[in-house]
Parts: C-alpha cells; structure tokens; sequence
C-alpha cells in the first residue's frame, strides 16, 4: 500500500508539472491554477504514505533490507554488468542490489524536490538561496525523476509476477528462486528453526 499510493502521488506530481512546463500540453489542459494546486499538494503529501507505513512492522523490515547493501548485492551488480542470468550468478535476497540503488535515489531525490519545491512557494523561506537557483535544480532533477520512474515502470511491466506480488503478497516458488534465491533461503531457514522450536515445546 506505501508503495501504489507513493506510485499514484509521483505521477500525479509528473503529470501536473508537464501540464506546467510542456507549452502544448498546458493549452490543451488548461487551468493552470488548479494545475500548480494540484502539484505542490501531491508534492508536499508524498512523504506521508512513507511516514505511515513506519507504524507497520513488515515496512520497518523492510527498510532495514533495503538499507543493507551486502557482499552478495555487489555479486548481482557484476552480474548484471556481464549479462549473466542464473540465480548463481545474481543472487539476491528480498530486494536486489538494483531496487535497493532506486529506493535510494528516489528517496534523496524526493527530498531535494521537497525542498526545491518549498523555496519557490515560499520564496523568503532562505532570501540567501535565489529562486532561479532553486528552479534550475527542481527542473533538472524533475526531468532526471521522469527518466528514471520510466525505466522503474518498463521493468515492472517486464514482470507480471513481480507485479502479483506487490499486489497480492504471494509469488510462485520458482519465481522466488530464479530472481531472489537468497531471500527464498531464508525465508525456508527461518520456517525450519520455527518448527523446531514448535517442537521443542511440544
């Protein structure tokens, strides 16, 4: 849920600032003030679905997966580089080296945009940082987002499954194996030390 509404805000914040940039695009839509509304609002709240996902556990687990970068995420970046595909070859746990390097990005570059954001709406929030400095960066790193998010969304539609899982929670065991080997290791390690407690006490 963190991840579909954060996706939804991003490209609402897309679509609205190309409705403000892209001359054509702005005469054909239209309502510009609705349109810059409608931006700095989805812009502002985009945070909030990460903040509240922080009250979940799974989520917290999560962002401590995503925030290791581990020996075997440097196997997968090399294996990628050399095009190899086995799950030798780019062994993963529940994120690879790949989502982990966008989740990252994304995160700092979500923030810049915040702040970029909040010097052009509020223009005396730092008098000692121009306006056209503040839009040069938010224009640039807007366009850099833009590319990026595309390659996010092309590679997701490369995956039906990886899609049914973030929808559904469940992915097929060969699935598991051939794109996240090590996280399917360990989710069978875990599962066998708690049946041997359940027997222990038993």
């Amino acid at each position: 849920m963190v991840h579909r509404v954060t996706g939804y805000l991003m490209l609402l914040c897309l679509v609205t600032a190309a409705c403000l940039y892209l001359g054509p695009l702005a005469q054909l839509v239209g309502r510009r003030h609705l349109m810059v509304t409608v931006h700095e609002w989805s812009g502002i709240t985009l945070p909030v679905p990460f903040l509240l996902g922080l009250l979940s556990p799974a989520f917290r687990a999560d962002l401590r997966r995503l925030n290791r970068f581990a020996v075997y995420d440097r196997q997968w970046l090399r294996a990628v580089r050399r095009r190899r595909t086995s799950p030798e070859a780019r062994p993963a746990g529940k994120f690879n080296a790949g989502q982990k390097l966008y989740a990252g990005w994304i995160a700092g570059a979500v923030l810049v945009m915040m702040f970029t954001g909040l010097l052009m709406w509020f223009m005396g929030l730092l008098p000692f940082i121009s306006r056209t400095s503040a839009i040069l960066v938010h224009d640039i790193l807007a366009w850099a987002i833009t590319f990026v998010v595309l390659g996010h969304l092309r590679k997701a539609f490369e995956d039906p499954e990886a899609r049914l899982g973030m929808r559904t929670g469940h992915v097929s065991l060969s699935w598991a194996q051939r794109h996240h080997s090590r996280w399917l290791r360990e989710e069978r390690e875990g599962d066998a030390a708690a049946d041997a407690v359940d027997r222990r006490m038993t």
